[in-house]
């Protein structure tokens, strides 16, 4: 016999949109695959994240809503699907995560939802869950709020006023790429001019400048090379100040492979994940490793090497920058050779204050062995 929920409660309408909004990386979780896409035990919409101070902690993350009135072709969720649907009130968000935070199960709140009619419609139900919590409860703690593309600058607005966090996903380096995912959203009006809008309401000096801007990419979807999301990622950072750019492997199975699977050029799995984690890895080395665009080395396909990581092949293309002299380089010499990160690096500066560093054993008893490292350093 074969129950039918034709009416789901609060519970239940989370079951099904928390699971759906796993799709949305960008906000505090991890990108690392044992932390960023593993779900709490206490239910599926709570995600383990890294707190800015380093500790962990869970995000209670959920869509409001996977009613959608888009087509984008990467997502499971676009409006052509045949899939149960279901939206949650406003009031009905934040009691439910009111009562996983006052049991202490939850840090914050992560909440994203479907374009259900206009994109203004859709900001209304968000900004409405977070100013229940911010103006009635006298919720103080942390806020992510998805901004819907095509929404008005009011709309923005009152969001960043709300959150902690606000985000408004890229999707695809360039108009010409969106053009092959989605017939609905305008690249320039849509998304890169509210990503400019919040740049200046969140700038520094500004009411808002505490709040932090993060977006995401569809990795893969459109079948654009590598090249062009680091070109992205570069502006991003460099001229609109983003804080986070997440980064998402397009997979199969998930979109309309009629359209999209055409145009991914990687197809093994285990390719599309490697793929991500270069992405990742060079968004690293812009963050915190002194890296410019220009020091990036692609292939002649314009794509990242799966087989060698970015730092590795900026060496390999350099011979003349090394070997390097761990007592008298400075910090960002240091950050060039493989094997150091930024905390070896820092312990390396104060270790010699005190002493001079003499092998490589003296690096390996900071904490970590850099075995990379070795050939690339003189003492």
């Amino acid at each position: 016999m074969v129950g039918i929920i034709s009416k789901p409660d609060t519970r239940q309408k989370l079951e099904i949109l928390s699971a759906d909004a796993q799709y949305d990386l960008a906000c505090a979780c991890s990108c690392s695959s044992d932390e960023g896409r593993t779900r709490g035990a206490d239910g599926k919409w709570i995600y383990p994240v890294t707190l800015p101070s380093g500790g962990k902690s869970v995000l209670f993350k959920t869509l409001i809503s996977n009613v959608c009135s888009n087509d984008c072709k990467y997502c499971p969720l676009r409006q052509d699907q045949d899939i149960r649907r279901c939206s949650l009130q406003p009031e009905e968000t934040a009691a439910m995560f009111l009562d996983y935070y006052n049991r202490r199960k939850v840090f914050g709140l992560f909440i994203s939802s479907g374009a259900t009619g206009s994109p203004d419609a859709t900001m209304d139900r968000l900004n409405t869950t977070a100013g229940l919590l911010r103006k009635k409860h006298r919720f103080r703690g942390y806020i992510h709020l998805k901004i819907i593309p095509g929404a008005s600058d009011a709309a923005i607005q009152e969001a960043v006023s709300l959150a902690s966090t606000v985000s408004l996903n890229i999707e695809t380096p360039g108009a010409g790429n969106m053009a092959k995912l989605s017939r609905s959203k305008r690249y320039i009006e849509d998304i890169i001019e509210p990503l400019k809008l919040i740049s200046r309401l969140t700038a520094r000096g500004s009411k808002y400048e505490k709040v932090k801007h993060t977006t995401q990419f569809i990795v893969g979807a459109a079948g654009e090379a590598d090249a062009e999301i680091v070109k992205y990622m570069f502006g991003l950072y460099n001229r609109l100040k983003l804080h986070r750019v997440y980064f998402s492997a397009y997979q199969k199975g998930l979109g309309d492979e009629s359209i999209v699977g055409e145009q991914t050029p990687i197809q093994n799995p285990a390719d599309v994940f490697m793929r991500e984690h270069r992405l990742y890895q060079v968004d690293f080395l812009l963050r915190k490793y002194g890296f410019d665009e220009s020091d990036i080395i692609f292939g002649h396909s314009g794509n990242l090497s799966l087989t060698t990581d970015p730092k590795q092949a900026w060496a390999d293309r350099h011979p003349e920058r090394f070997p390097v002299n761990v007592n008298q380089a400075s910090r960002l010499e240091l950050l060039r050779v493989p094997g150091l990160g930024p905390v070896t690096v820092k312990r390396i500066l104060q270790r010699r204050r005190q002493a001079r560093l003499t092998s490589i054993e003296d690096i390996a008893a900071l904490g970590k062995k850099p075995p990379k490292a070795a050939g690339y350093l003189v003492f």
